[in-house]
C-alpha cells in the first residue's frame, strides 16, 4: 500500500522505534508515495496500455496451463499444536490492532487503515478459524474500501476526516492480500461466496494492475502513477508469490506464472544492488529490453521496510534455493554486524541504520535464515514482541509461511 502522504518524502531515515515519534517510524520509510505520484505524472508523459490481460473461459478452472491441477499452496495439514499456537497470536493481534468494527488499524502511521492491513488480519482470521472475525473485517473492508469503478479497493482510509477515504487509487499488495485471504476463508469456512468475491478481485488484478513492458509482464503498484513514456515503477515486496500462483485456481490461464517467473527475473535476479546483492524497496523497469533494473530515483535506495517482505514471499513460495533469499540471511547474519539486524541497508553506499530493526525483521530475518539453517525459523518472535501494527503483521506472515513451506515443496515456481 505505497501511495499517501509527500510529507514523508524527503528521503531522511526513520527515526529509531524507540525515539520520540516511535509510532511513525516504520511507516515513514516505506508505503507513502503514490500521491507524489501521480502529482509528477501531470509534469512528465505517461503511458496508458489499454492492452488487457484475461484469463482463458476455455481453461479448465482446476488445472494450470500446463495441464496440471492447480492444488492451493495454503491447503494440507498443520503440524500438532500450531491451531492453539497461532489462536493465541491472533488473538493478541486482534486485540492490539483490530477494532471492533473490524476496521485494523496501523498504529505507526496516525492510525489509519488501509487495504493491506484489512488483507492482512483477514488472512490471519482464516488462519485462526475465526469466522466472526473474518466477517467484521470483510464487512468493514467492503462498505469502506470498495472501489466504484472495479473490484479492486482504495488504499487507504483516515479516521476522523468528513471524507475518510480522499484518495481512491488501490494498492495491489492490498487486493493480492484480500483475494488470498477470501480464497483462504472459502475452503476454511466452507463459503463459496467467499471464492467469488475472490475470484472476481483477482480478475481484476490481473486486468487493471498488470502490464506488458519489453517483453515481461509486470504487475503496477497500483493502477494509476506508476507508468513512464521510458519505464515503470515497481515494488518487489508487492510479489506475494504463492498467492499469485493459488490465483490460478480461481482464474485460470497462463498469466499468473508468467507474472511471477518475469515477477522472480526483474526483482530478485536482476534487479538486485549493493555489496550484498539484495532486492530493493522500489525499482524501475525500462521499456527499452537492453537496458538493466534500476533502483528507483525518487525514493531512497534501500532494502528496508517494504523489500523485507521480498524474502518472506520467497520462503513462503518455498524458495529456498532462490539466490535473493540467500543474500537476505546472508546480509542478516553478517558477522561485521556484531550480531545486531540492521534495520535497512543503503543500496548504492552499503551504509547501514543506525538502530536495529523490530520484531517484524527478526521474525522474517529467522524465515530467511532457515534455507542456510533450517532450525532458525523456529525461533520467531511474537505479537507480544511488536511495537505495531506493520512489525506485528510481519511476525504473523512469517508463522504461517514457516508452516506453509516446511511441507512438501511440490512443484517449483520456475517450473512449466
Amino acid at each position: 500500500m505505497e501511495h499517501g502522504d509527500t510529507s514523508d518524502l524527503d528521503g531522511s531515515p526513520a527515526p529509531h522505534p524507540e525515539d520520540a515519534g516511535a509510532a511513525r517510524a516504520t511507516g515513514l520509510g516505506r508505503r507513502r508515495f503514490a500521491a507524489a505520484l501521480l502529482a509528477a505524472a501531470t509534469l512528465r508523459p505517461t503511458v496508458t496500455n489499454s492492452t488487457r490481460i484475461e484469463a482463458d473461459p476455455r481453461v479448465d478452472p482446476r488445472a494450470d496451463f500446463a495441464g496440471r491441477e492447480v492444488v492451493p499452496s495454503f491447503r494440507g495439514p498443520r503440524p500438532e499444536g500450531w491451531a492453539e499456537e497461532f489462536r493465541a497470536e491472533w488473538s493478541a493481534y486482534a486485540q492490539r490492532y483490530v477494532m471492533p468494527d473490524g476496521r485494523v488499524v496501523d498504529t505507526a502511521n496516525r492510525g489509519i487503515s488501509h487495504s493491506e492491513g484489512q488483507g492482512s488480519a483477514l488472512l490471519f482470521a482464516a488462519e485462526a478459524n475465526d469466522l466472526p472475525s473474518f466477517e467484521r473485517i470483510l464487512g468493514w473492508t467492503m462498505r469502506n474500501l470498495r472501489r466504484r469503478s472495479d473490484n479492486l479497493l482504495a488504499w487507504r482510509f483516515q479516521p476522523g476526516l468528513s471524507t475518510p477515504v480522499t484518495d481512491t487509487n488501490n494498492a495491489t499488495d492490498g487486493d493480492i492480500l484480500m483475494a488470498w485471504a477470501l480464497q483462504r476463508g472459502a475452503e476454511r469456512f466452507g463459503r463459496p461466496d467467499f471464492a467469488e468475491q475472490a475470484e472476481r478481485i483477482a480478475r481484476d488484478i490481473l486486468s487493471v494492475c498488470t502490464r506488458r513492458v519489453a517483453s515481461r509482464l509486470v504487475l503496477l503498484p497500483g493502477a494509476q502513477g506508476f507508468e513512464r513514456h521510458d519505464h515503470v515503477v515497481l515494488n518487489p515486496s508487492y510479489y506475494i508469490f504463492p498467492a499469485l500462483l493459488d490465483f490460478a485456481a480461481l482464474v485460470p490461464g497462463p498469466a499468473w506464472r508468467q507474472l511471477v517467473e518475469d515477477g522472480l527475473h526483474l526483482t530478485c535476479r536482476e534487479g538486485v544492488f549493493g555489496r550484498w546483492n539484495l532486492p530493493a524497496d522500489w525499482i524501475e523497469v525500462s521499456r527499452d529490453p537492453g537496458r538493466p533494473v534500476r533502483l528507483f530515483a525518487d525514493r531512497p535506495p534501500r532494502f528496508s521496510w517494504d523489500a523485507v517482505r521480498v524474502p518472506l514471499n520467497l520462503a513462503w513460495g518455498r524458495q529456498s534455493s532462490e539466490p535473493a533469499l540467500r543474500a537476505c540471511a546472508g546480509f542478516w547474519t553478517d558477522p561485521g554486524h556484531g550480531g545486531r539486524l540492521p534495520a535497512w541497508v543503503d543500496l548504492r553506499e552499503d551504509r547501514l541504520a543506525p538502530y536495529p530493526g523490530h520484531a517484524g525483521i527478526q521474525a522474517v530475518a529467522a524465515l530467511a535464515g532457515a534455507a542456510r539453517q533450517p532450525a532458525a525459523a523456529r525461533r520467531l518472535p511474537g505479537v507480544r514482541d511488536s511495537t505495531d501494527y506493520y512489525g506485528a503483521s510481519l511476525v504473523l506472515m512469517a508463522r504461517i509461511a514457516r508452516v506453509e513451506a516446511q511441507r512438501e515443496e511440490g512443484a517449483d515456481i520456475r517450473q512449466s
